[in-house]
């Protein structure tokens, strides 16, 4: 089965820390995502990144990644001047580079659906036609 949604590093990280304030929500997000979910190498990256910080957390990363919940979307050379171009276009935000990797995807696979915690970068974000992302959890009092 083709994925249908992308998720991104923050959601992620959330799910995987029990303390994490958007934890529930994430968990609930996941639970009613259609799998699998597609993600890129540079969420990947941020993640354990991100994860270093917390060594509990380096075993349940890699377990994320390597179950069937999620898969990593292919990207090459040719892909990456649509992705120096979604930065450019959001310098003002700015863009960084996982975010425009997702972006990017998005729009060659079709897909509007991501599990984010970062709602601010991903309701700026537009894909073709103008089109906004569905995002998931919903935004609540919580910002990030």
């Amino acid at each position: 089965m083709a994925p249908s949604a992308l998720v991104d590093t923050g959601a992620i990280l959330a799910l995987l820390d029990r303390d994490d304030e958007w934890h529930r929500a994430c968990v609930a997000a996941f639970q009613s995502a259609p799998f699998p979910l597609m993600t890129t190498e540079a969420v990947m990256t941020e993640v354990f990144h991100l994860a270093i910080r917390d060594f509990h957390r380096i075993g349940p990363a890699w377990d994320f990644f390597d179950s069937d919940i999620v898969t990593l979307a292919p990207l090459s050379d040719a892909d990456l001047p649509e992705i120096h171009t979604l930065m450019l276009r959001y310098d003002d935000r700015p863009m960084d580079f996982a975010d425009a990797t997702l972006v990017h995807v998005a729009n060659r696979e079709s897909i509007s659906l991501i599990l984010t915690i970062d709602h601010n970068d991903f309701e700026t974000y537009r894909l073709a036609g103008n089109k906004k992302f569905t995002i998931r959890p919903v935004r609540t009092g919580k910002t990030r």
